[in-house]
C-alpha cells in the first residue's frame, strides 16, 4: 500500500523537466500566440465564422506538448499556469500604462462603416465579408446597415454600431404622419356616429 502512495506521489508531483524548462516553455508559447493572433488579424478574436472558431479551439491543443513537454505532473501544471497567468498580468499592465505598446500589440481601431457608407477597401483588409457584418449587427438587433451611420472593429475584435440620429426634416415628418394618422382615425369614428345617429330614427319610426 506504502509502495502505492509513494508511485502515485512520484507520478503526481514530481517535476518532469527542470522548473525553468518548465516557465520558459509557457511564457514563449504565450508570446507566441500574442504574436500570432495580432498578425492573424482583429478578426480571430471577433470569432465571426465557425472557421475561425475552429482554429482558436485547435490552438490551444497543437501548443499543448509544447507547453508541457515531457511532463504531466500535477508540479508541472501548476507552474505552467502560474507563469501563464503572471506574464498575462505584466503584459496586460505594460500594455494599459504605454500607448505605444497597445497600439503594437493590440493594434488600432478599424472603420468599417463611415457616416453609413461600407467602407469595403477596410472589410477586405480585415477579411470580413459583408455577410458577416450583417450577422453581427443583427446579434445586436440592428435589421439593416442602413440604420447604422458608424461602424468600428474594435482592436479586442468587438464590432461597435452606432445608429443614425434623425434628422429634424425626418423628425417633422414622422410626427406630421402621426399626425394625420391620428386625425384619419378620428374622422372615421365620426362618420360612422354620425351614420349611426342618422339611421337611429329611421329604424324606430319603421
Amino acid at each position: 500500500m506504502e509502495i502505492h502512495l509513494h508511485e502515485a506521489y512520484v507520478n503526481m508531483f514530481h517535476l518532469g523537466l527542470p522548473v525553468v524548462e518548465k516557465i520558459l516553455r509557457a511564457v514563449v508559447v504565450y508570446l507566441f500566440l500574442l504574436l500570432g493572433l495580432r498578425l492573424a488579424g482583429k478578426r480571430e478574436l471577433a470569432q465571426l465564422n465557425p472557421f475561425d472558431l475552429i482554429v482558436l479551439l485547435l490552438l490551444s491543443n497543437v501548443v499543448q506538448n509544447a507547453i508541457i513537454g515531457d511532463d504531466n505532473s500535477v508540479t508541472g501544471g501548476f507552474i505552467g499556469a502560474t507563469a501563464l497567468l503572471t506574464v498575462n498580468y505584466v503584459i496586460v499592465r505594460a500594455v494599459r500604462a504605454n500607448r505605444r505598446l497597445a497600439r503594437l500589440l493590440e493594434g488600432r481601431a478599424d472603420i468599417l462603416i463611415k457616416d453609413g457608407v461600407v467602407q469595403k477597401d477596410h472589410l477586405n483588409r480585415e477579411m470580413i465579408s459583408k455577410a458577416e457584418l450583417v450577422a453581427a449587427a443583427h446579434k445586436q438587433g440592428i435589421t439593416s446597415l442602413h440604420d447604422v451611420e458608424h461602424c468600428v472593429l474594435e482592436p479586442t475584435g468587438t464590432i461597435s454600431f452606432v445608429l443614425r440620429r434623425p434628422t429634424t426634416d425626418s423628425s417633422r415628418h414622422d410626427e406630421l404622419v402621426s399626425l394625420i394618422g391620428a386625425i384619419t382615425e378620428e374622422l372615421k369614428a365620426l362618420r360612422a356616429a354620425t351614420r349611426a345617429v342618422e339611421q337611429t330614427p329611421q329604424s324606430n319610426h319603421g
